[in-house]
């Protein structure tokens, strides 16, 4: 992204784009003060993130033992819910379904690849589907402390072994398929990336035409694996992501407040949520309406508007496909692929009007 002398003027950054993850799959109930059961209850939750201020909702569901459901129905059943009690969010399925072990004695690990490709056929359809891009490790603990852990199931070592060990499958045969699945049934794809190497393997997709349409992602930054929390590794993927790219803050646990802080000063996005964090200062726990709340106050003191639910559609561009490579690349403010025979570097290409 490019940073003119006034990039950094509120009123010049597009609004806020407030991303909730209230459901935390990794979570049992009593982890957390917020951890919703019943479908009633998670339901009442994206109401309340919404009336808190977010606008888009990382959704997982769970059944009524507390465990994370893998029961496309109960999906099915709650996307229709949501779509009655917070018509304007953007609703956005976590592609792993549910990575939760299904006791103290199993792995925590993503399903398969055909379970996955399920989320494609949900009914009614959500907005978005999150779409991880090259296996990697994805150990959430790794920069977790016992502060972070204390009172929780994950303390338990056989808990903790489960997700240190974790590993996310999406390798090329799962995500060009699921790629042409999600655009046949009209839902955009959300990229999970954390990594350059990510989010080049992303470019090459669409500089080959296997991906034509708006690029929205996550900087997912919570080691193990993935980004860790290093300021200059977070500017440097800003400054590498394309300028027509729609671009979410992802952190963990008490990181997650300061990473948004400088996201929000950025004009990206950020994302909270009991997924992601339970605390607010050290020992303090905190809820995922009150860390929307905070993230609302801090956007509001540097003076930048927060999207309502209608923004928040048109900023992600929501609905939106695009015809081609050719088509995709201009979209999003990248140089256009080299012709054969052209040489030096690349240009975005201007109407030969515009240089007279």
């Amino acid at each position: 992204m490019h940073f003119h002398d006034d990039s950094l003027y509120p009123e010049n950054q597009e609004k806020l784009v407030i991303q909730a993850a209230p459901y935390g799959p990794e979570w049992l109930p009593g982890d957390a003060d917020d951890i919703p059961v019943t479908l009633d209850e998670q339901v009442q939750t994206a109401v309340d993130c919404y009336n808190a201020g977010a606008t888009v909702l990382h959704v997982h569901v769970r059944e009524l033992d507390g465990h994370g459901s893998k029961r496309m129905s109960m999906f099915n059943e709650m996307i229709g819910r949501l779509r009655q009690a917070v018509p304007d969010m953007v609703l956005q399925i976590g592609g792993s379904i549910s990575f939760a072990p299904e006791d103290e004695g199993s792995e925590a690990k993503w399903l398969s690849y055909d379970t996955r490709h399920l989320l494609a056929d949900l009914d009614p359809r959500p907005d978005q589907v999150t779409i991880a891009i090259n296996t990697s490790q994805m150990n959430i603990v790794e920069i977790m402390d016992d502060d972070d852990l204390r009172g929780t199931s994950i303390a338990n070592p056989a808990m903790y072994k489960a997700y240190r060990d974790m590993v996310v499958e999406a390798g090329p045969d799962f995500y060009l398929e699921h790629l042409k699945r999600l655009r046949a049934n009209g839902i955009q794809p959300h990229f999970q990336l954390a990594t350059l190497a990510q989010l080049e393997t992303v470019e090459r997709l669409i500089r080959s035409g296997e991906y034509t349409g708006p690029l929205v992602l996550n900087y997912v930054a919570i080691g193990g694996g993935f980004a860790g929390r290093h300021p200059a590794d977070l500017i440097e993927f800003v400054r590498r992501v394309p300028d027509g790219a729609v671009l979410t803050i992802e952190s963990s646990m008490r990181a997650v407040a300061p990473m948004n802080a400088i996201g929000i000063a950025l004009g990206v996005h950020v994302r909270v949520g009991n997924e992601d964090n339970l605390w607010g200062r050290k020992g303090e726990r905190m809820s995922s309406v009150r860390q929307i709340e905070q993230m609302v106050k801090i956007s509001r003191a540097l003076g930048r508007d927060i999207a309502d639910g209608a923004e928040a559609k048109r900023i992600y561009h929501i609905g939106e496909y695009y015809a081609d490579a050719d088509e995709t690349l201009a979209r999003l403010g990248m140089v256009p692929n080299r012709r054969p025979g052209q040489r030096g570097f690349m240009l975005r290409e201007t109407p030969a009007a515009a240089l007279i």
